[in-house]
């Protein structure tokens, strides 16, 4: 998601042409911005969020157009870890004489861009770990009821991520459970969703409402019934064999499939096998002003745990935010937004967000 604007600085500043990249394929944002402001651009300066691209793709360089429109300085949030750009872009305008700032708002623009940088930095596709608990972290009573735990309004925001994600991830006990669709409702992306079930003993029934709805839907399993895979690639179903069927697989397999973002759902055994492994990325609870209590009420996570505090996966860069009475509660695996801000070559970013500190790599 990049977004452009260029503006001529003077006594009093004005902002001659802005842009957004629209969808794939169209239009990069430093082009918006550019046909927009027309000869006003010369003298001008560009303030984007990525890096100019410096290769031929679906569209031409943005940087040569940079260039050949005049611009006399670009001021960048961070660069393009795409080997076809990272660094090539502002080199092409360094050499045409162009000033080049890099690290303004680097903090704010890879929040932004997580997905996609997660993805093209690390070879796996990005992972948001998501769930509904109440107060005292349940997520659901012990006689299993669940619906609903959230409020409509914080519903509809967990419905969004589904637009937002390439993939819905979850086990087979929540499908045993639920029996979820796990599909977009909001229409909002213009296209199915992939709905993930990690199934190692292939408990999913033929039956089961996902397989109902359109789009396409792949189980990973580490079970050989030959039966039981017919009967599910008789529904629609992708059923992959793999062994381990455990979260590095998966996600080099989704990777490897063009899957560049999961969001995991649940249930308590697959997400703790996420966060035991380390491979997530930010993490997404919607917490709701219930008190369910019960020593066997499941909670979010399953598992074995870590032993001890020093060694349990820590959250940072919390943010809270309010639907009706539901409280949403964001936070970041640790290290990962300084490590990407350095990998994206905005150290100056990550300085600026976190004063006092040494630069460098963490």
């Amino acid at each position: 998601m990049v977004g452009a604007v260029l503006v001529r600085h003077g006594e009093k500043d004005e902002v001659v042409g802005s842009g957004w990249h629209r969808r794939v394929g169209g239009p990069h944002a430093e082009v918006e911005a550019l046909r927009e402001a027309g000869e006003r651009a010369r003298g001008a300066t560009l303030y984007v969020t990525l890096e100019p691209c410096a290769h031929h793709g679906r569209t031409p360089p943005c940087a040569d157009a940079v260039v050949a429109a005049g611009v006399a300085r670009v001021v960048a949030c961070h660069g393009d870890p795409d080997p076809r750009v990272a660094g090539r872009g502002f080199a092409r305008l360094r050499d045409a004489g162009i000033e080049v700032e890099v690290g303004t708002l680097a903090e704010e623009a890879v929040r932004l861009n997580l997905r996609f940088l997660v993805a093209a930095t690390l070879q796996r596709p990005e992972v948001t770990l998501k769930w509904a608990m109440s107060l005292d972290g349940k997520i659901a009573t012990v006689t299993g009821a669940s619906h609903w735990i959230s409020s409509p309004r914080a519903r509809r925001w967990s419905l969004g991520l589904r637009e937002e994600h390439d993939a819905i991830l979850v086990g087979s006990g929540t499908v045993l459970a639920d029996d979820p669709r796990l599909d977009r409702r909001l229409g909002l992306a213009g296209s199915p969703n992939l709905r993930v079930i990690l199934d190692r003993r292939l408990r999913t029934p033929p039956e089961a409402t996902l397989l109902a709805v359109p789009g396409p839907v792949l189980i990973y399993t580490q079970a050989t019934d030959r039966e039981r895979r017919e009967a599910l690639a008789a529904k629609g179903a992708e059923v992959i064999g793999l062994n381990p069927a455990d979260p590095a697989t998966v996600l080099a397999d989704l990777y490897g499939r063009g899957v560049r973002s999961v969001l995991v759902e649940g249930g308590g055994e697959v997400l703790a096998s996420f966060v035991a492994s380390g491979l997530y990325d930010q993490v997404l609870v919607d917490c709701a002003p219930l008190l369910i209590g019960g020593k066997d009420a499941p909670a979010p996570l399953g598992g074995e745990g870590f032993q001890t505090l020093a060694s349990a996966a820590r959250l940072e860069d919390l943010e809270v935010r309010r639907r009706s009475g539901d409280l949403l509660i964001l936070g970041y695996r640790q290290g990962l937004l300084r490590n990407l801000l350095v990998k994206v070559g905005a150290e100056a970013g990550l300085l600026e967000s976190h004063p006092g500190t040494e630069g460098g790599a963490p």
